[in-house]
């Protein structure tokens, strides 16, 4: 791939290991709050609805503060456990709380952000919320390789939007879009969102997502080496 310069990372689900942090995040709060769930059985229903949650607040059709709480709420309801208003609060605010401390990463990421950083200008898309965001990118290391950090919770729009490619564009410094390449791991949000807006994009298909031929598609990161 030639005449990149900067390239744009997503960050959870791409190089920080969303699910198994999560999953450790879950199981410490369950026990803390003694609630009697088994954790597979409870990220076996949870998953969906946070993702069916997260594509709603992606559209901005829902509000943070929904997304956090009813993701919960929703969750307890499908095992007909009464959870009380306030405890569901209280959890939501310790898993943003924890979520960061743990900080398990996908395989190859050091190996891969040695290998770019010294060719290209590294940088990050997330469609997190910025702080905690920010906590993982420190707490796990990686935020040593990034120049910008660009979040849809400070930017006031997600991935796909337009206005968080043109952000980063602009906070990278780079002189022109065909210099700019996005990776991430989720097609409409990072593949079609970079091709849309002038970007190149790279696909990281973990989750046997419908092949396509609109990017580069990879099934891991140590493949970039053979690309970049």
């Amino acid at each position: 791939m030639k005449n990149i310069k900067h390239i744009f990372f997503d960050l959870d689900h791409t190089l920080w290991d969303f699910e198994r942090n999560s999953s450790l995040t879950f199981k410490l709060l369950l026990k803390k709050y003694k609630i009697n769930i088994d954790i597979e059985d409870f990220l076996n229903i949870y998953m969906p609805i946070n993702f069916s949650l997260w594509d709603l607040y992606r559209d901005e059709k829902i509000s943070k503060a929904y997304l956090r709480y009813n993701r919960l709420k929703l969750t307890f309801d499908k095992f007909n456990i009464q959870v009380d208003q306030s405890v569901i609060d209280n959890i939501s605010e310790d898993y943003i709380k924890h979520l960061p401390d743990n900080n398990f990463l996908i395989p190859d990421t050091f190996e891969i952000l040695d290998y770019l950083s010294p060719k290209y200008n590294l940088h990050i898309i997330t469609n997190g919320f910025k702080e905690v965001q920010n906590r993982k990118l420190i707490n796990s290391g990686l935020i040593k390789y990034f120049q910008c950090i660009i979040d849809s919770e400070s930017v006031g729009v997600k991935k796909p939007h337009s206005k968080i490619f043109q952000k980063a564009f602009l906070s990278s410094n780079a002189a022109n879009l065909e210099d700019c390449l996005m990776i991430g791991d989720n097609y409409e949000a990072d593949v079609m969102g970079a091709i849309n807006n002038g970007f190149k994009a790279i696909h990281l298909n973990t989750n046997n997502q419908p092949l396509h031929e609109d990017s580069i598609v990879i099934n891991n990161l140590i493949e970039l080496k053979k690309i970049l």
